[in-house]
């Protein structure tokens, strides 16, 4: 570390000017350590707040005894596998409180439990999102309805919609 580069550093730990943390700096052969030392001794800084510390156990409410420790680590509500096996029962029970659904000219043709949907997804996704799209063309529209509140879903699905009516526009002009 160069000379200025330590009358900074001492500068601004010890809060004073440059002049007295290169008088320092120099009476103490360029060492911080003694350089701060130093200071304190003269009046110039602040000397540290002193702490006492003890092993009394009295002394010491922030702690807690080593069987609550035991106890809070053996609690299951805290472990990883706890939390994903109550991240998938909420899962599971939005997809069965919740239905994937299918409407034709305002009348209302296919209502699965969303589960079912996803699941025909993961096995059948080449087949279904092809004849999804071309449903959206032949005036299909899609909207999930249940005990949750779907309005943000649909919303992207009313996008969906509209731009398939957009393109059918489009074409219809050709």
């Amino acid at each position: 570390m160069e000379q200025l580069e330590k009358v900074e550093k001492l500068r601004q730990r010890a809060n004073v000017t440059y002049e007295e943390a290169k008088q320092a700096l120099e009476a103490c052969n360029w060492d911080l350590l003694d350089a701060m030392v130093y200071l304190e001794k003269q009046g110039k800084v602040k000397e540290p707040n002193q702490s006492t510390y003890s092993t009394s156990y009295d002394d010491q409410s922030q702690y807690i005894s080593v069987k609550e420790k035991v106890q809070n680590q053996k609690d299951p509500g805290n472990s990883a596998g706890e939390k994903l096996k109550r991240l998938f029962q909420k899962a599971w029970q939005k997809s069965r409180d919740n239905y994937f659904c299918v409407r034709h000219k305002e009348e209302e043709i296919v209502r699965v439990p969303v589960w079912a949907f996803v699941i025909a997804l993961l096995f059948l996704w080449e087949i279904l999102v092809i004849i999804m799209i071309v449903a959206l063309f032949f005036d299909c529209h899609y909207y999930f309805a249940g005990k949750d509140d779907c309005d943000k879903i649909n919303h992207v699905m009313e996008k969906a919609n509209d731009l398939a009516e957009k393109v059918k526009d489009e074409y219809e002009k050709l």
